[in-house]
């Protein structure tokens, strides 16, 4: 049974945090060197729902994409929701892990996780990382699809394949076109839209799409139209706790460690219900 010390040096293998983006927290945010670890949950948000449920597992360490400290504190009073994290997860010697742009940019990382969730084929990373000499690192991924595919039906599928949320796939541009390559970035992505452009690519799919840029990308048009499928930041990031359980199940065995690695499902996408609009209305105009 390893030590924590032990399968944290394995997780800053795979996800190194000198590759997380410089505004970024990563790394152990609770947790004792020196205990011993048996069992992990993987997750993408430290709420309490997920250290409630890696309590109950009898997890000894959890893994989540999203930090709890994002912009730093003052306080880890139990007063505050993420205060009662902290001490949930002491309380139960539970340790904390966050991988965020470190696994976003990995190889093989968020995006590549979400392009095999939608069975697309990756052909390299959307923005390249300078320092890997491979070419494989990076944020976002360009992809090719088996056969030619209509934005509708990408979407359909992106419906299918990820995890079901509230808000489900929205999509922007003609549903009718052709998709033969499409870009790809787990959360949000309306930062990469020059770069989504310059790739050659039919379709972007990503999430956290604001009107403004959504409209204006979809407005320029130049040189080609090109649709937008935009579906919830936790669904698009969820595929990667799979991979990195797998990553960690494969270290496990051929270190000989006795770990349990488990995935969580429970969903924390904030959203909690849809109400659609009615598409069949008559109307010409908004409602005055």
């Amino acid at each position: 049974m390893p030590r924590l010390s032990e399968v944290i040096a394995a997780l800053e293998n795979l996800w190194p945090a000198e590759r997380a983006e410089s505004w970024d927290a990563v790394g152990t945010v609770v947790g004792d060197p020196g205990q011993q670890v048996s069992r992990v949950l993987f997750a993408v948000d430290p709420v309490q729902e997920i250290v409630d449920e890696a309590v109950k597992l009898g997890a000894d360490l959890l893994v989540t994409h999203h930090p709890l400290y994002l912009r730093g504190t003052t306080t880890v009073a139990a007063s505050t929701f993420k205060g009662r994290v902290v001490h949930t997860l002491i309380k139960n010697d539970v340790a904390l892990h966050v991988a965020h742009t470190n696994a976003d940019t990995a190889d093989p990382g968020v995006s590549d996780a979400l392009a095999g969730a939608l069975d697309l084929r990756v052909v390299g990373p959307l923005v390249p990382d300078p320092s890997d000499g491979g070419g494989r690192r990076g944020l976002g991924r360009v992809c090719e699809l088996d056969h030619p595919v209509t934005v509708r039906e990408l979407a359909a599928r992106a419906a299918e394949r990820l995890p079901a949320t509230a808000q489900g796939i929205r999509v922007a541009g003609d549903p009718e076109a052709l998709v033969r390559r499409v870009a790809v970035s787990g959360g949000s992505g309306d930062s990469l839209f020059e770069q989504v452009r310059a790739a050659g690519v039919d379709a972007f799919l990503t999430a956290d799409l604001r009107h403004h840029p959504a409209s204006e990308f979809i407005a320029a048009g130049a040189p080609r139209p090109l649709a937008l499928l935009d579906a919830a930041h936790w669904a698009t990031e969820w595929p990667w706790c799979e991979l990195a359980a797998s990553q960690l199940d494969e270290i496990s065995d051929r270190r000989g460690w006795d770990l349990r690695v488990h995935v969580s499902r429970t969903v924390t996408d904030p959203w909690t219900a849809h109400a659609a609009s009615d598409t069949t209305s008559s109307s010409t105009g908004a409602p005055n």
